[in-house]
């Protein structure tokens, strides 16, 4: 059976974990930016304009879990212990804290669709939910998100 871009399942879970093994093989602190909404499972007082920075090391977390759908851990904030829940297509970037080097994702309310950060520019991986639309359009403008350092 031959797979469309409409039934491919999206590359951004495995990105994610591709770069959270490369900051942990080099000793980096991997971190992820969340675009938080209501099916994201933080503790709300440390969302900052819709926004969470997440350190996702090791020394950070328990019971981490990188998953197709869901990054799912154990951590304190404040002291307190949380679960935390983040849907994948909520992720809009993981980077090393040390060097802002990683990738970022567009956030949509849809799981698919991938960008990452290339040599100059962020260059689109997929997104079967993407029309294609008129070429003169502008494209959308992107959300603030953290300064990423590219990958050489």
């Amino acid at each position: 059976m031959v797979m469309n871009a409409l039934e491919s399942p999206s590359t951004r879970p495995y990105l994610i974990r591709a770069m959270y093994e490369w900051c942990t093989d080099h000793s980096f602190t991997p971190y992820v930016a969340v675009k938080v909404d209501g099916s994201v499972q933080v503790p709300r007082e440390f969302v900052q304009g819709g926004e969470i920075v997440l350190n996702i090391s090791f020394d950070a977390t328990s019971s981490l879990q990188l998953g197709n759908e869901f990054i799912e851990f154990k951590a304190r904030f404040g002291g307190k212990p949380c679960d935390i829940m983040v849907p994948i297509h909520r992720v809009m970037a993981i980077y090393a804290r040390e060097n802002g080097q990683g990738m970022s994702f567009p956030v949509s309310d849809s799981p698919l669709g991938t960008t990452v950060v290339g040599m100059d520019k962020l260059h689109k991986v997929s997104d079967a939910n993407e029309s294609t639309g008129d070429p003169n359009k502008p494209p959308p403008t992107q959300p603030t998100r953290p300064t990423l350092t590219r990958i050489k």
